[in-house]
């Protein structure tokens, strides 16, 4: 038995593009609707490897706007395949305490389809446990859009519009941005999923085909994630505090305490130039040297005395 050993950091709000299912089928010399169902299957044990992982918030990619181009064979059995899954695993959902949320539009869906999706979205709407987005009918772009009728149906002053103002009225609302975002597959492209939610989102790529993504896939991704420094287009904690773990302490290189190659420079700069009859700029440009030699010297010292 595979044991999976509890991770040092584990991200809160996790998204997947399941995608593989069609290719899964074909080289099983089966029907896509087939794949389709071996990845409906499949999404039982990632639920619950979500809930034991501790992940608190999953946004699964079920059908996209775009997926309407598909043949109209394929789009008919994706809806009745959420049917069939909602029909069979509601009951379990409300017992491994899992809410569900709805991303996306209702226009083009049936209306049985439409009803089975609102019942699911109040029968769990007080479990608490894990908050299961299902991103059905949804895009991106499409989900921003909305967003802008929103905010211009409420008369909001644009000098009023900050980013806070967009995210109440995303799909989304009420919910952190995804950490981490897994595509299978080995596609790399983001698809029009969660596009303004995952601006900063980690992006873990596998090979792995949706309906052979299993539990130790998942864990592996969750794993790699857990060895990221995420900067957020600023700098990772230790970088910018200067401050180490008691490991990275124990394993960092002695650091030399006068950094010679530096001062070195520092000297050939200093002394004075062999000839004197130099234009502003270029006394300008020697004086800005020493300034720069002398800031890595102290930076470097400081650096290492954070380290002992």
């Amino acid at each position: 038995m595979v044991e999976f050993p509890p991770l040092p950091k584990v991200p809160y709000h996790v998204g997947i593009i399941m995608d593989g299912n069609g290719r899964w089928a074909k080289r099983r010399n089966l029907p896509r609707t087939m794949g389709h169902r071996a990845g409906a299957e499949n999404l039982r044990g990632i639920i619950e490897s979500t809930v034991e992982f501790g992940v608190k918030i999953l946004t699964i990619y079920a059908f996209s706007t775009e997926n309407w181009k598909r043949p109209k064979t394929e789009v008919k059995g994706l809806m009745s395949l959420l049917h069939y899954y909602f029909n069979r695993e509601l009951d379990e959902l409300l017992k491994n305490g899992v809410r569900v949320r709805h991303l996306g539009k209702m226009d083009g869906i049936a209306p049985r389809t439409q009803k089975e999706i609102r019942q699911a979205v109040e029968k769990t709407a007080h479990n608490d446990r894990l908050i299961l987005n299902v991103a059905f009918n949804y895009g991106g772009r499409a989900e921003i859009l909305d967003a802008i009728r929103q905010i211009v149906a409420a008369k909001i002053p644009p000098e009023e519009i900050t980013e806070e103002t967009v995210n109440r009225f995303l799909y989304t609302a009420g919910q952190p941005d995804p950490d981490l975002i897994i595509r299978t597959s080995g596609e790399f492209r983001t698809s029009n999923f969660l596009t303004w939610q995952a601006a900063y989102s980690e992006y873990y790529i596998t090979p792995i085909l949706w309906p052979d993504f299993n539990k130790q896939a998942y864990y592996q991704a969750l794993k790699d994630f857990s060895q990221r420094k995420r900067r957020s287009g600023g700098l990772a904690d230790e970088e910018e505090t200067g401050s180490f773990s008691v490991e990275q302490k124990k394993t960092a290189p002695k650091a030399r305490f006068f950094c010679w190659n530096e001062f070195r420079v520092f000297l050939k700069y200093k002394r004075k130039p062999k000839h004197h009859q130099y234009h502003k700029y270029r006394q300008k440009e020697h004086r800005a040297h020493i300034i720069i030699h002398i800031r890595i010297i102290f930076h470097k010292i400081y650096r290492h005395l954070r380290r002992r």
